[in-house]
């Protein structure tokens, strides 16, 4: 959040009745905090929330291709993380991923991804159409 301070200062001399000059001085400040409306706040942390499981989701297709040892925890962790965002896209597509070689072509992965972005699109949509425009 931005704050934008302006300090005014006007001074006007003008000729008096009584063969002088009159000064007049008026001082203004005027605050304004700047930053996202409602709307945008709520854009963003949408694509946050919406980025950080397309992350998750990505790293296990690129985990399972290069046939990460699931021993590891970092490498568990992730996929069974991931696992909870791919669930709701698992068994859509006869094939759910393929194997050569000891690596997995995670196909329901390439599946999930494409469906959370879709879903993220949505509502981004849908938040859109609350934003006001600024007249």
């Amino acid at each position: 959040m931005a704050i934008d301070t302006v300090d005014q200062q006007v001074t006007t001399q003008t000729p008096s009745a009584d063969a002088g000059q009159e000064t007049v001085r008026t001082e203004s400040r005027r605050v304004t905090a700047t930053g996202p409306g409602g709307s945008e706040l709520g854009r963003r942390i949408i694509v946050l929330v919406f980025g950080l499981i397309q992350l998750v989701i990505g790293l296990r297709f690129v985990l399972l291709l290069l046939n990460a040892r699931e021993a590891n925890g970092l490498v568990s962790g992730i996929l069974n993380l991931s696992q909870l965002f791919v669930a709701p896209f698992d068994g859509i597509l006869r094939t759910d991923a393929l194997h050569a070689a000891g690596s997995t072509f995670d196909v329901t992965a390439i599946v999930a991804f494409v469906g959370w972005t879709i879903l993220e699109l949505i509502v981004i949509w849908a938040v859109g159409i609350f934003r006001r425009e600024p007249v």
